[in-house]
């Protein structure tokens, strides 16, 4: 396979394999994935699993065709990428090994030598001329072991990433690459996302056309879509709104409990419901599921004191894999004496920003009249939001909603006749009650402060704490006039036709605007409410809570210069000029603090 003019495809497809690391169910095999960059001098790109020696080799001698390769580069030691490098340097024994010096640790580890002649030791930052590229090592310790490293090639615009952007399936299986993407990812990757996170912020910094992995297809279309998706796992992000039922059953009742659970979310406008039977379903499916789906609903019965074995291996591999910021939901079964609830709720003590529902559901021994009116209860607290999120079910005179304005940051979207549009606020203050008005205060210099003028209306989408940092970024960091905000968002529509985040709000208001103030750099728009819903009772993002909560510490150590303090970006340098806008979130110099 040609990956360019002068880059050649030499991996092998494994049909052969049932369980991948022992333990993935693989229906459609693996790829072990390993290229030749031919340039004046020739680099490969790691090697395969230990029982595709000769293809490999044979592989790569037909892309060199006569030539000798002067370098082996090992991103990952992993023995389904590096069984191979002592044959390689047997067949080829001019050839030097580049890697980290971990990775040279490991090789003495697996191979009884670390090829100290012809080892080149790179570690972040370092470079390596083949004449007409270069190519540049980016460390990536922990994605997912610690000596791994991802290779740029500046010539051709390539991305070596070593397991990153991985699915499982062999090359020459015909499927979609998102969902076993997300299974490998999950599973293998799923632990490590505050490292990948840091790669992804490095990778940000490189022009990337093609992205070559060690398992999986070679990426060239479409890039921002996985690079999304990336970002997505990697923040622990619900990527599609919807709730997982996981649950265990020995005599059938939990099972009927769940059935009718799923039956009532569905009537309730729930987007998607999925049901997960634990002792027969792919355990990997089922935690992919958890981190896929925004809420989670955990069934099971009481067992030995503490929960049945499935429910708790299934629970294990969510904590194992840093599981969080998800509505959790919980059910139990008990004949005597019910635990299930108490043990899995302590289980799941170690992740973050969990938040379980006020409805637990008691079962004893089988549904009852209690029971079943619990889960009525659960079914109408999981699916607030959705009702309130549908013109048909939602309450459009909940004027609780003016409880949730604070001193906090909203998103204010309008429409321009062409597209929608949105940005971050944070002036949005209630000033009369009879009737009720809401000020919302907006600098003039933003492109939504000439839609709402032109238009008088606009919704005020009152942020909650699970807002991530990508929410800011998308509504406060770009313009609205050369930016389309909601690119990777299908808003929902409230009922003066503007749009409303489908995600990470608690309420939002439509507003008719009825008198501006102008207040020379910024205008004052006085509003009635037009629509008011509430959303879930989550609780408001503040200005204090983003801040200590929510955006990223900056990387000031070692720099000197100023940093901005609304989104983070560091100017170095002795001086910061007075006209200065930052270049992320468009502040002036006033909200720059020297680094200390």
């Amino acid at each position: 396979m040609q990956i360019t003019d002068t880059i050649r495809y030499v991996g092998v497809n494994d049909h052969d394999v049932d369980l991948f690391e022992g333990q993935y169910i693989v229906p459609n095999g693996m790829a072990y994935n390993s290229y030749v960059i031919l340039d004046e001098k020739i680099a490969v790109m790691d090697t395969v699993d230990a029982r595709f020696t000769h293809e490999w080799l044979d592989h790569i001698e037909t892309a060199l065709a006569a030539r000798q390769p002067d370098y082996l580069i090992v991103q990952h030691m992993e023995p389904d990428h590096s069984a191979n490098i002592a044959n390689f340097m047997q067949v080829y024994p001019h050839a030097k090994i580049v890697a980290t010096a971990k990775a040279f640790t490991m090789m003495q580890q697996f191979f009884g030598t670390d090829f100290s002649d012809r080892k080149v030791v790179v570690g972040e930052g370092d470079t390596l001329s083949l004449g007409g590229r270069t190519l540049t090592f980016v460390t990536a310790p922990m994605v997912h072991w610690p000596e791994v490293m991802v290779t740029y090639d500046n010539k051709d615009r390539v991305l070596f990433s070593a397991d990153g952007f991985g699915k499982f399936g062999a090359l020459d299986a015909e499927e979609a690459w998102d969902c076993e993407a997300r299974r490998y990812y999950i599973g293998i990757v799923g632990k490590y996302g505050t490292q990948v996170q840091n790669l992804l912020k490095k990778a940000a910094g490189l022009d990337i056309a093609i992205i070559c992995p060690l398992h999986g297809p070679v990426l060239r279309e479409n890039l921002g879509h996985y690079l999304n998706l990336y970002h997505t796992w990697s923040s622990y992000t619900p990527e599609t709104e919807g709730i997982l039922i996981a649950y265990t059953s020995i005599y059938g009742h939990t099972k009927k409990a769940v059935e009718q659970l799923a039956e009532k979310l569905r009537a309730k406008g729930c987007p998607k419901v999925v049901v997960n039977d634990l002792a027969r379903c792919d355990m990997a499916e089922a935690v992919e599921d958890a981190f896929r789906y925004s809420k989670l609903v955990l069934a099971t019965t009481t067992y030995n004191a503490g929960i049945f074995p499935f429910m708790r291996e299934f629970i294990d591999h969510l904590t194992e894999r840093n599981y969080q910021n998800r509505t959790v939901a919980l059910i139990e079964n008990g004949s005597w004496a019910p635990l299930a609830a108490k043990t899995m709720k302590q289980m799941l003590e170690p992740c973050k920003n969990l938040t379980f529902t006020e409805t637990t559901v008691r079962i004893r021994s089988a549904l009852n009249e209690e029971s079943s009116a619990q889960l009525e209860a659960l079914s109408e607290e999981l699916c607030h939001d959705y009702l309130e999120q549908q013109s048909e079910t939602a309450n459009k005179n909940d004027l609780t909603a003016l409880f949730k304005i604070g001193y906090g940051l909203y998103v204010v979207t309008s429409n321009d006749g062409k597209k929608d549009n949105g940005l971050i606020v944070n002036t949005v203050s209630q000033v009369t009650d009879t009737p009720n008005r809401i000020a919302v205060t907006i600098n003039k210099q933003n492109y939504s402060h000439h839609v709402i003028k032109q238009t008088g209306i606009l919704n005020v989408n009152c942020l909650s704490t699970d807002a991530p940092f990508q929410v800011f970024e998308t509504f406060g960091f770009q313009s609205g006039r050369s930016a389309d905000k909601f690119a990777n968002c299908t808003p929902l529509r409230s009922d003066n036709g503007l749009a409303f985040l489908p995600r990470y709000i608690n309420a939002f208001l439509s507003l008719k605007v009825e008198e501006y103030v102008d207040l020379g750099t910024h205008g004052m728009f006085i509003c009635s409410v037009t629509e008011a819903r509430v959303i879930s009772s989550k609780e408001s993002m503040t200005y204090a809570y983003y801040q200590a909560q929510v955006k990223p510490k900056p990387q000031t150590a070692g720099k000197k210069g100023f940093v901005c303090k609304i989104c983070g970006y560091i100017y170095e340098g002795d001086a910061l000029p007075e006209d200065y806008i930052c270049p992320l979130c468009k502040h002036g110099a006033a909200d720059f603090e020297p680094i200390q």
